[in-house]
């Protein structure tokens, strides 16, 4: 009975579902694998993402099956239970969506990738849980780790255009090229800014009047309700994790004094370290360390930020720009490469290449001696040599 439920219900989402612009993630999530894992900041399109992945599939309705865990129909049968039900009944693949809202859930992915002839995804709209618990699944599913838009998708949906994504390398050594290709279609800084401010999440374009009112439910959703769960933070120390955020806004990021920073929030500095690992964890911060402190919980962050621009524009009551600049570079740097804090510059990337970051007149002098150092420009549309302009990193995914 529960079973025809959710297939009645899989249907009718299947029927409102016209959302047709592809993600970067649709080419590099590889389904071929008996269960993957779609993790990720909520908002971003993981749901509109394996709906499309399901629409996609040359199968007969009755062998696909979407539902979420959070589901009222699922307060007295198991997971477990409704992926026997359905692979019985010659279902082929299985989709659960917001699996970390389900007590337990690593335990019933196990007994299912294990006993069932099922191709299963998941999806949670929180990387918090999945990462936390992943050694559990990690023999099993393949996880992958999505990330809110680029400047080069907002713009293929802001002008209903599509544009190429280029590779780090491309862009060092044809950023040239690439910017005056770029620039004939349109300019970059009439869509720049509204990007910073507004382009992460892909519902900014279902509504952009009622863009920060979902930016502020995403953000406390988060910390009111994911984090107490996951990591055990006794709600009386909710605001605590509000009051950390507003202080990162108060500061530059190389400028965090991490001992007074613990006694104004009123936390012990192990607990100050525990809770800016929780927030990182959540897609709220990013921490920048050195090469030489390595990368445990417990080692002093030498740079701090707000997750992305958005959040700075929301949250923080002054902005400044050079911490705009940087939280965007992150933004679009991080999700195929590494970063670290470098002796000089701003930025090393894989170990190889420095950046630094300014405005059109930074000039070369922190990079002196650098063999793969670059300047990175706000304010400039086409660069020269190694000086680059600064929006066409966000043409990296």
């Amino acid at each position: 009975m529960i079973l025809k439920t959710l297939i009645r219900k899989y249907h009718q989402i299947q029927t409102l579902q016209n959302y047709n612009y592809k993600r970067y993630f649709h080419r590099t999530v590889d389904f071929n694998d008996k269960m993957v894992g779609i993790l990720g900041h909520r908002g971003v399109g993981k749901t509109t993402f394996i709906l499309q992945y399901l629409k996609s599939l040359d199968l007969a309705q009755n062998k696909k099956l979407y539902f979420s865990a959070d589901s009222i129909l699922l307060s007295n049968v198991s997971i477990y239970d409704i992926a026997d039900e359905f692979s019985r009944n010659g279902g082929k693949v299985l989709v659960i969506d917001e699996i970390h809202k389900y007590k337990n859930f690593e335990h019933e992915l196990k007994e299912i990738y294990d006993f069932l002839d099922l191709k299963v995804i998941f999806s949670g709209s929180s990387a918090l849980q999945l990462e936390h618990k992943k050694a559990d699944l990690s023999r099993r599913a393949v996880l992958y780790r999505v990330h809110g838009l680029s400047f080069r998708e907002f713009l293929e949906l802001k002008l209903e255009k599509q544009f190429h994504y280029f590779s780090l390398e491309e862009i060092l050594e044809n950023h040239i090229d690439i910017a005056n290709e770029l620039t004939a279609k349109f300019k970059p800084f009439e869509y720049y800014k509204e990007y910073l401010k507004n382009g992460y999440f892909p519902y900014y374009f279902e509504n952009p009047n009622s863009y920060g009112i979902k930016l502020e439910e995403t953000v406390n959703t988060v910390i009111e309700s994911d984090l107490p769960i996951i990591f055990n933070i006794d709600v009386q120390n909710i605001q605590k994790l509000k009051q950390l955020i507003s202080m990162i806004c108060s500061s530059k990021p190389y400028e965090l004094n991490l001992l007074n920073l613990s006694k104004k929030i009123g936390i012990n500095k192990t607990t100050l370290y525990e809770y800016i690992h929780y927030l990182t964890m959540g897609n709220l911060l990013y921490s920048l360390k050195a090469k030489s402190k390595g990368d445990n919980i417990f080692t002093k962050p030498s740079k701090l930020y707000l997750n992305n621009p958005n959040l700075s524009f929301y949250y923080c009551h002054t902005n400044e720009i050079g911490t705009i600049r940087e939280q965007f570079f992150v933004n679009m740097l991080r999700i195929n490469h590494q970063l670290l804090y470098p002796l000089k510059g701003d930025f090393m990337v894989d170990e190889k290449y420095t950046f630094e970051i300014g405005g059109k007149n930074k000039s070369f002098k922190q990079l002196k001696g650098i063999e793969h150092g670059y300047v990175i420009s706000d304010d400039i549309e086409v660069g020269f040599a190694n000086k680059i302009p600064l929006w066409l990193f966000g043409f990296l995914y």
